[in-house]
């Protein structure tokens, strides 16, 4: 049996082909550089057939976590771990490119992890969380029409917070006039437009939908009258 490696090394060399034939690809925000949509999807196994991929009690699953180039939304990096890794620790296998923009949702918010990619010289953002205690220096003027509703420089006050990342933060506010939801952002990048960085977040959902078109399995495909673990893998 060939090892699995060379699967893994081949996906790359596809990649290599077919990024520059997506590199001018719209992505939804005039952005120059690259972006990086960063998120996980839980699927769902038959216990009683993959026991080795415990989840809950009666329940088996395996995550996949997921870094897709939205130039041509082209997986770079996928990592499948059992269904009770935290997403957050992911973040240990990225290499951040320089110059590039990765999107992720609060579930990566970790100021240790994410300190490193602005050491990286690379851009993140995310969404906070509520409980994520800031301070704020500077307000800065925003045009609330098209939905951004203020823009600030800021610190983090928690001791550990602030020891884990030192540098200032921006935070976002952006208010989705259809469903009237109110999101907050946090990046590194302090040149772009607040509209900008809306819209580079409203972009992670092109890795939502890159899961729902995914042919992995789904729970009815793991049953053990239709799917062996070697399918599984196969697929």
């Amino acid at each position: 049996m060939p090892r699995l490696g060379i699967y893994a090394d081949f996906a790359q060399v596809l990649i290599g082909i077919a990024r520059p034939l997506y590199a001018r690809d719209p992505m939804g925000v005039d952005l120059k550089d690259s972006l990086y949509a960063l998120d996980s999807t839980t699927i769902d196994l038959c216990l009683s057939l993959f026991p080795w991929a415990k989840f809950r009690k009666h329940k088996g699953a395996v995550k996949m976590h997921t870094l897709l180039d939205l130039h041509g939304n082209i997986p770079m990096f996928i990592s499948i771990t059992d269904g009770k890794v935290h997403d957050v620790k992911i973040l240990d296998e990225i290499w951040p490119e320089a110059g590039a923009f990765y999107v992720m949702d609060r579930g990566y918010v970790d100021f240790e992890r994410l300190y490193h990619f602005t050491l990286s010289s690379a851009f993140f953002v995310v969404r906070t969380k509520s409980n994520v205690r800031l301070q704020r220096p500077y307000s800065h003027p925003v045009d609330t029409a098209p939905g951004v509703r203020s823009d600030h420089t800021v610190v983090l006050i928690a001791i550990d917070s602030a020891k884990a990342y030192p540098d200032p933060l921006r935070r976002v506010s952006y208010l989705d006039v259809d469903t009237r939801r109110r999101f907050k952002f946090l990046t590194n990048n302090v040149d772009l437009p607040a509209l900008t960085i809306a819209k580079i977040y409203k972009c992670r959902w092109q890795v939502e939908l890159f899961f729902d078109g995914s042919t992995l399995c789904t729970p009815l495909d793991v049953s053990p009258e239709q799917c062996t673990e070697r399918e599984y893998w196969a697929r």
